[in-house]
């Protein structure tokens, strides 16, 4: 074959390649929508109107809706390219995603995404304490959950070989009955509802339920929280913490999750949520390695008011070992609070008084 007759064939084959590409639809492309947040830096406070701008490019075909969301929560619809929207008062602080979905006539979408905080709108009211009675506390305890039930102290303790439930006489101290947790499990923080104890573990990602009056096992639970710190409840829910902002509600019956909440107060997102309770629409918490207990509205996770603790403990032994000061318990007949610490030999009964 000589050289002209392969010079055409190559030709033809090459004519032929561009005859069949051209013939093939060009794939349409995703549209792409530029937000911005108009709230100041980003942020907002509770009851506040979250104030955006979206406007949409499409590189190819016709733009037939966008849907807006927030935190996976549908919104509205706009069928604008360019459009400015008003969202009225996000009802929770913490840190919220805001999710555009754009979608072209021939059905393909393209996601964007924009973050922005929600602070609380008011400034937290101060405390201070005022010790009312001291009582004794097993200094071995390492105290990592703590509530009173039918007048008598229950507390969750720490620690891979000593973690356990224990039971004791909430004025005295004596032990009435425990339960020890397997050595590979570090205990948590627990609560008491519809006759049932529930215990959070640290890193295991399981939960274990008993029996409140002969402390056996009845079934245990897992949850996607990286780590299991405080709980309560609420009388239906259970709420845990993981160490985040984050307080997880749990449905009892099957241990889903109910709702999240997060926590701030006016200046910004609390974290190291710790050991809870739960009284009168309002949930106690420690926050870890401080002195403080912040006080949480339920529905809103702003936080009305906070604590300080510093000096409770008073002089000790310096070679006896201490650690953070964990462990808020408030009797749901008399309302009256009582606090401890991570191997602390002492349980206060404290009044929280207002600073002026």
């Amino acid at each position: 074959m000589n050289i002209g007759i392969i010079s055409k064939l190559l030709i033809f084959t090459i004519v032929i390649s561009i005859i069949s590409c051209s013939g093939k639809p060009k794939q349409s492309r995703k549209p792409v929508s530029q937000i911005k947040i108009e709230n100041k830096q980003n942020k907002l406070t509770l009851g506040e109107d979250l104030l955006i701008s979206v406007n949409t490019k499409l590189h190819d075909g016709e733009l037939d809706k966008t849907d807006i969301f927030i935190d996976d929560e549908f919104i509205e619809t706009k069928k604008e390219i360019s459009f400015s929207s008003k969202i009225e008062k996000i009802p929770t602080v913490g840190k919220h995603t805001l999710k555009v979905i754009s979608t072209k006539t021939d059905g393909i979408a393209g996601i964007n995404y924009k973050s922005f905080e929600v602070l609380s709108d008011i400034v937290p009211e101060k405390y201070t304490y005022k010790v009312v009675r001291i009582i004794p506390h097993n200094a071995d305890y390492f105290t990592e959950g703590l509530e009173i039930h039918h007048g008598n102290l229950y507390e969750s303790t720490g620690e891979n070989g000593t973690s356990g439930i224990f039971k004791t006489k909430l004025l005295t101290g004596k032990l009435l009955q425990s339960v020890k947790l397997s050595n590979k499990y570090f205990g948590e923080g627990i609560t008491i509802l519809n006759d049932k104890i529930y215990q959070l573990t640290y890193k295991a990602q399981k939960g274990f339920i008993y029996n409140s009056s002969s402390f056996a096992v009845i079934d245990s639970f897992t949850y996607e929280s990286e780590q299991g710190w405080g709980m309560t409840n609420d009388g239906k829910n259970l709420i845990m913490s993981d160490g985040t902002q984050v307080l997880t509600f749990l449905d009892p019956s099957n241990l889903k999750v109910v709702k999240k909440l997060q926590v701030a107060n006016n200046k910004g997102i609390v974290s190291y949520i710790n050991e809870l309770e739960y009284s009168d629409g309002y949930i106690y918490a420690n926050i870890y390695t401080t002195e403080t207990i912040v006080k949480i509205d339920s529905f809103s996770g702003k936080i009305v008011a906070e604590t300080d603790m510093k000096g409770i403990l008073g002089t000790y032994n310096t070679d006896q070992r201490i650690d953070v000061f964990n462990g808020i318990a408030i009797d749901p007949e008399s309302k009256k609070m009582y606090v401890t610490g991570k191997l602390w030999p002492k349980l206060f009964e404290i009044e929280l008084i207002k600073k002026e």
